[in-house]
């Protein structure tokens, strides 16, 4: 059958794993495509919060497999810790979670490098999660990398050591830092243990002949497309391809296979750790949207930088990854405010702008387009109709802005509260 690819299209955090936990059922296999455990997608259901890094979000469905590809990145202590909140929740992840053996592993001397690397770039530094993320892929093009299929060769522990030195050498042209690696090395190769008790396969085989055998695929990306290596607000960016071609090289299937493309954006706009946001807010309305959305980062803690909605962003993002359906989630989170903004265009040296420019900065001022608030709850809302006026009228005006039909409106993080049209 074919390929349905669901990002986010903002800078992540767009609430991306809940809506791939409810679409789960309609779909056979559900595949993480890249980036690491610098992700954290949550996941609330029973009552209760689950949150993931690497593992895809349909790992909670029974009968659903669901694999890690090959463009994503794996610290196997992470996904040890991962794996133990898996089995917690009465789920045996040795039966339903595959790992593609071409999926690079992060070492210890990764997380190192990263950390030295933020630290000694001060105030430059781009923000990065501290998990070791862009040594590895640097590792991955530069033809060094420790793959997972690798952990089946008998020379395992040499080609380990052998990148394990190299970084060692690195390392020497930073300041040094407080890590322990000796400690984590340890702890690191006990984990590379557990992980050759999960189904290593052959991710593009796998996938392709699911297609061929008539099954339907769920591509779950990380980050947000904004982050993307190439297209986002470079160097403020991740080190992989967070949007749709993503998918393709990051799973081993054909551009031909994508038949939809979900894009994700949150009512309002977030950004975790350094680098532009045209529309942050320093205000009251900022706080408000920082306290009722709780916005901390699933992966790191810190707190999220908040904003308003920014049209031509979401146009751009829109256009580079082909989206097809739009999702608006954490709607609820505006309750109650009196008014809300939403930015149309943006304002440079006395110019209108309407797209995002090569370079993203502090000169850009949004142009505002305000809407009335609501005022009122959605917890009771059952459908799309059921919808206050004013909120049936922000989401109306916003497609047409944007020119994409919303095909979902999540009101809040559980499975029960997601409208569909």
């Amino acid at each position: 059958m074919a390929v349905d690819v669901i990002l986010g299209l903002q800078w992540g955090d767009e609430g991306k794993g809940k809506i791939v936990d409810c679409l789960a059922p309609d779909y056979d296999v559900i595949c993480r495509f890249q980036g690491g455990p610098n992700a954290g997608h949550t996941l609330k259901f029973e009552g209760k919060k689950h949150v993931l890094h690497t593992i895809p979000s349909g790992i909670f469905r029974e009968n659903l497999k669901n694999v890690i590809g090959n463009g994503v990145v794996i610290d196997p202590i992470t996904l040890a810790r991962e794996l133990d909140d898996v089995r917690k929740a009465g789920i045996t992840p040795e039966d339903n979670l595959m790992v593609s053996r071409k999926a690079h592993l992060i070492l210890p001397t990764h997380r190192m490098l990263d950390q030295a690397s933020e630290a000694y770039k001060g105030s430059a530094k781009i923000g990065s999660t501290l998990r070791g993320i862009g040594p590895t892929y640097m590792d991955k093009t530069g033809r060094n990398g420790l793959r997972v299929g690798d952990l089946e060769s008998p020379e395992f522990l040499q080609r380990y050591n052998a990148l394990k030195e190299k970084h060692l050498v690195l390392l020497k042209i930073y300041p040094e830092i407080d890590f322990d690696l000796e400690a984590e090395e340890e702890k690191w190769l006990a984990k590379v243990e557990e992980m050759r008790s999960l189904k290593l396969i052959d991710g593009e085989y796998y996938i392709n002949s699911l297609l061929s055998n008539g099954k339907n695929v769920l591509a779950e990306g990380a980050q947000g497309s904004m982050l993307d290596i190439d297209f986002g607000t470079y160097p403020y960016v991740t080190s992989s391809n967070t949007i749709t071609p993503g998918a393709c090289t990051g799973l081993g299937i054909a551009p031909s296979r994508i038949r939809e493309v979900i894009g994700i954006t949150k009512a309002y706009c977030t950004r975790v750790g350094s680098g532009p946001f045209p529309t942050e807010l320093f205000d009251e309305d900022g706080d408000k949207l920082a306290k009722f959305g709780h916005e901390f980062g699933a992966t790191t803690g810190r707190p999220r930088r908040c904003g308003w909605l920014d049209v031509p962003q979401l146009k751009y993002t829109i256009m580079i990854n082909g989206v097809t359906q739009l999702v608006m989630t954490k709607i609820d989170v505006l309750d109650s405010f009196d008014e809300i903004k939403v930015s149309t265009s943006y304002s440079a040296n006395d110019r209108k702008i309407e797209q995002l420019p090569f370079h993203v900065d502090d000169s850009l001022k949004p142009n505002w387009k305000v809407f009335r608030g609501w005022k009122r709850d959605l917890d009771d809302v059952k459908s799309v109709e059921d919808l206050p006026k004013d909120a049936k009228a922000y989401i109306d005006e916003l497609e047409s802005l944007i020119g994409v039909p919303f095909s979902m409106i999540s009101t809040g993080p559980e499975r029960k509260k997601l409208l569909k049209r």
